[in-house]
């Protein structure tokens, strides 16, 4: 993988570009504001300290009193100060008469704007020159009508030099700061990336179908939080994965055993000297087996039919005390057959709104579970009752009851308690039961203590039906 194309990479260069961007910012508006205050400071001092040099010279315009006036105006001002005089106007041209800065030539100002602009206006003027690769800040003042005037010239090579000195440090710092957050964005990137990568690694594993190795992420961070809901799912997938395996090893016994049989029983029913009874006998045994193939292709058809919701259910008014009864007699001679009892539990219509075909084979899956996972000398009772707004069909046992710690998984898919009476059968009826009941706007419920057991059908009244229709229509 190209490292600058990786998460770590891009991320430093993130950072990087807001921490160039914030410093960038810090440096445009803090420099030229720097240099911008220290110039105006130093014309600020040149214009304070002009207006009373220019009275000194007028009451001693020819230097009686004070010889070395331009000397001392210019120690006052901390600035060259020199008298120049407009002796031209047409072109206008300037003549330096006196320069504090004595022995020296005084030709760099002979043509200054500053104070050529004041010598022609008789107003006091000022700005920044450039002479050679200086530049100054500059007043000049008028000092009688005749075109003279007082130049204060001030180098800002210091002040500037203060500023460059600063914008050095600046560059220094940025750069230093950018080289950081490279090394740390790229840092804090790579430990990032490396438990993603972790995480691809694992997310690879399990759609391998690899689930043994736990996905382990302490940190309390988003990313710690993704790594053990990844965790949970392994968990889940593995526990489908076995429930599903169990399921194939078990559905496969389930097809083996009943065709086995049918196959036997048919080379049998080949033999002539079998009497009637026995033929009888084994024709009886033979439907049995085919019954039972087709209550599991049933349950197959029905579960892949959930999954691609092809699965449709009416939603009609019936009566759900006839489908408890329907339960009773039907499964009366099968539970006497291993002696148990079941009993019908009330009696008066209790309408429901659903699909009366899907009722009776919810409350099928119901009562062959009970029937399944209890002892002989069990009494399973079926009623059919309201409960407040719903209609409510209950297959109660009085068998050991579930276990508690398996209460909230009987009804999964493929889900059997190994070692124990629930792990018979293919682990499909109350499943089946429950993603039915859901299709009809219901639910079913268990209520489990030791010594009884209760299933819960829970659909909607007809009443409740029609007066939500009434609301819907806009009918008091």
């Amino acid at each position: 993988m190209n490292p600058l194309k990786s998460v770590g990479a891009k991320l430093s260069l993130a950072l990087a570009v807001v921490v160039a961007g914030a410093l960038g910012a810090v440096y445009l508006s803090v420099v030229p504001s720097l240099r911008a205050n220290l110039t105006n400071a130093k014309l600020r001092d040149l214009k304070r300290v002009a207006p009373a040099l220019r009275a000194d010279f007028v009451n001693d315009p020819l230097g009686i009193y004070d010889p070395d006036f331009m000397e001392n105006a210019s120690e006052r001002a901390n600035a060259r100060a020199a008298l120049i005089d407009l002796y031209s106007d047409t072109p206008p041209a300037l003549q330096v008469l006196r320069d504090s800065r004595q022995g020296k030539s005084s030709t760099d100002i002979e043509n200054d704007p500053v104070a050529l602009a004041a010598a022609v206006a008789l107003q006091r003027r000022e700005g920044i020159v450039s002479r050679g690769d200086q530049r100054y800040a500059e007043v000049a003042e008028p000092v009688d009508s005749t075109g003279r005037v007082l130049l204060l010239s001030a180098s800002l090579h210091d002040a500037l030099g203060d500023v460059h000195q600063i914008q050095r440090r600046l560059l220094l710092a940025a750069l230093f700061a950018l080289g950081l957050s490279l090394a740390l964005g790229y840092g804090g990137s790579w430990m990032f990336a490396r438990r993603v990568r972790r995480l691809e690694r694992a997310a690879d594993r399990i759609a391998g179908g690899l689930f043994d190795e736990p996905i382990h992420d302490p940190s309390p961070d988003e990313l710690g939080q993704l790594a053990r809901g990844f965790d949970r799912m392994r968990l889940r997938l593995a526990q489908l994965d076995h429930a599903r395996n169990e399921f194939i090893a078990n559905a496969s016994h389930e097809l083996r055993t009943p065709l086995f049989s049918l196959g036997g029983f048919l080379e049998l029913m080949g033999d002539e000297e079998l009497d009637e009874e026995t033929r009888r006998e084994f024709l009886d045994t033979m439907r049995e087996q085919v019954d039972r193939l087709t209550r599991l292709a049933t349950d197959l058809l029905d579960l892949s039919r959930l999954d691609a919701g092809r699965l449709r259910v009416e939603r009609s008014t019936f009566d759900l005390a006839e489908v408890a009864e329907t339960l009773a007699e039907e499964f009366r001679a099968l539970a006497s057959g291993g002696g148990r009892h079941v009993e019908l539990v009330g009696n008066g219509e209790v309408l429901a709104v659903g699909d009366d075909e899907r009722a009776l084979r919810i409350g099928r899956a119901l009562v062959e579970n009970a029937l399944r996972h209890t002892p002989p000398g069990t009494s399973v009772s079926v009623r059919a009752d309201r409960n407040g707004g719903s209609s409510v069909l209950e297959v109660a046992d009085d068998g050991p009851g579930v276990p508690a710690e398996h209460a909230d998984q009987v009804f999964e898919r493929f889900y059997r308690v190994e070692g124990g009476a629930l792990a018979s059968g293919s682990g499909l009826g109350l499943a089946i039961a429950r993603e039915l009941a859901e299709l009809m706007g219901g639910r079913v419920e268990l209520e489990s203590v030791p010594g009884r057991t209760t299933f819960r059908l829970v659909l909607p009244t007809a009443a409740e039906e029609f007066s939500r229709e009434n609301v819907a229509a806009g009918v008091g």
